[in-house]
C-alpha cells in the first residue's frame, strides 16, 4: 500500500476517534460543571478541564480572553478556526476519506459524508439550540455507526489495519490524558487514592461514563470507584475495551500483521509496552506515584505514533 493512502485512513480514523474523545471529555466536564463544586471551585473551571487536556488554553485565552461557559463550549464543539474541535476534526476525517474514496467501502464513506453535512448544519442552528448533552450524544453515535461499518463491511486487508492502527493510537492517548486529569482534580495526590467523598465519587464515576467503563468497574469491584480501582481497570485490564492495556494489545496485533522490515521500531515499541502492562500491577504503578507514572506514559504513546508514522506513513 503506498504510503499516502496508508497516511489518509490512519488519520481518518485517528480524527473520527478524536471528535468521539472530545465528545467524551466535554460531556463529563458539562456534567460535572452543573453539579455543586464542594470548594473546589465553580463550575467554570470544570468546563475549563479540556483546554488543559489537549493543551489549547493559550489559544483559547489568546482568542476570547478569559473564561466563558459559552465560549468554551463552542470552542470545543463547532468551532471552525480551532483545528482542536470536533468540527475540525470532522471536516479533516472527511477530507482524508475523500482522497480515499476507493479503499473504504460505500457505508464507510455515505456515513463519515453525512455525519460532516449534519454538522454543518448544527453549527448554522448553534450549539444552544441543539443542546450540549445531546451533542455529544449524537457524535458518539456517528462514532459507533462508522465503526461498526467499517467493521462490518471492509476487507480484512493492511486498510483496515491502519484504519483500526489510527483508533487505537488516538484511545489509548485519550485514556491516558482524561485519567491524569480526573486524578489531579480529585485533590492532592495522598488523599486522591483512598478519597472516599461524594466528590470524588461522582468525578471517578464521570469518568467511567466518560470511557464507556461503569458497567464494567461494577460488575468487577464491590466498591465505590476511587482511584486504585479505577486505574487499575483502565490501565491494566485487558478486557475492557478503551483501557490503555486492551488498546496496546490490539497495536501489538496489528503491527504484527504488517508487512516488511522497515516496521520494526514501531513493533519493537509496542511489543515493549505491552509486556510493560502485562506484567505491571497496580500496587508497582502507585509506589510510583499514578501521576508520574501518566505523564511518564503518555510521551510514549506520542514516539509510538512518530515510530508509525516514519516506518509507514512517510513517503519513500
Amino acid at each position: 500500500m503506498l504510503s499516502r493512502t496508508a497516511s489518509d485512513l490512519y488519520w481518518m480514523s485517528r480524527y473520527l476517534e478524536r471528535a468521539e474523545n472530545l465528545a467524551r471529555m466535554l460531556d463529563i466536564s458539562y456534567s460535572l460543571s452543573l453539579m455543586p463544586q464542594d470548594g473546589r471551585g465553580d463550575g467554570l473551571h470544570e468546563l475549563a478541564m479540556p483546554l488543559l487536556i489537549t493543551g489549547t488554553l493559550d489559544d483559547y485565552l489568546e482568542r476570547h480572553g478569559e473564561l466563558h461557559a459559552e465560549r468554551l463550549l463552542h470552542f470545543f464543539a463547532l468551532d471552525a478556526a480551532n483545528p482542536a474541535s470536533i468540527y475540525s476534526c470532522l471536516g479533516a476525517a472527511r477530507a482524508s476519506a475523500h482522497a480515499v474514496r476507493g479503499r473504504i467501502t460505500a457505508d464507510m464513506w455515505e456515513n463519515i459524508n453525512a455525519t460532516w453535512l449534519e454538522i454543518r448544519g448544527i453549527a448554522e442552528q448553534g450549539l444552544s439550540r441543539y443542546g450540549m448533552s445531546r451533542f455529544c450524544e449524537w457524535i458518539k453515535e456517528r462514532s459507533h455507526l462508522f465503526r461498526g461499518a467499517s467493521y462490518g463491511t471492509i476487507m480484512r486487508n493492511d486498510a483496515f489495519r491502519f484504519i483500526r492502527l489510527g483508533t487505537f493510537i488516538e484511545r489509548a492517548d485519550n485514556t491516558l490524558r482524561l485519567l491524569d486529569a480526573r486524578y489531579e482534580m480529585a485533590g492532592d495526590q495522598a488523599a486522591a487514592v483512598s478519597d472516599g467523598t461524594a466528590h470524588a465519587y461522582y468525578q471517578w464515576s464521570a469518568l467511567l461514563r466518560a470511557l464507556s467503563s461503569f458497567e464494567a468497574y461494577t460488575e468487577i469491584y464491590r466498591d465505590a470507584p476511587g482511584a486504585r480501582h479505577v486505574a487499575e481497570l483502565l490501565l491494566l485490564r485487558a478486557d475492557v475495551p478503551r483501557s490503555l492495556r486492551a488498546c496496546t494489545e490490539e497495536i501489538d496485533l496489528i503491527l504484527a500483521q504488517l508487512p516488511g522490515a522497515n516496521g520494526r521500531p514501531a513493533q519493537r515499541l509496542a511489543a515493549e509496552m505491552d509486556a510493560r502492562l502485562r506484567y505491571t500491577g497496580i500496587h508497582e504503578i502507585l509506589e510510583e506515584g499514578l501521576h508520574a507514572w501518566l505523564t511518564e506514559f503518555i510521551p510514549l504513546v506520542r514516539q509510538l505514533g512518530n515510530a508509525i508514522h516514519s516506518s509507514y506513513l512517510e513517503a519513500a
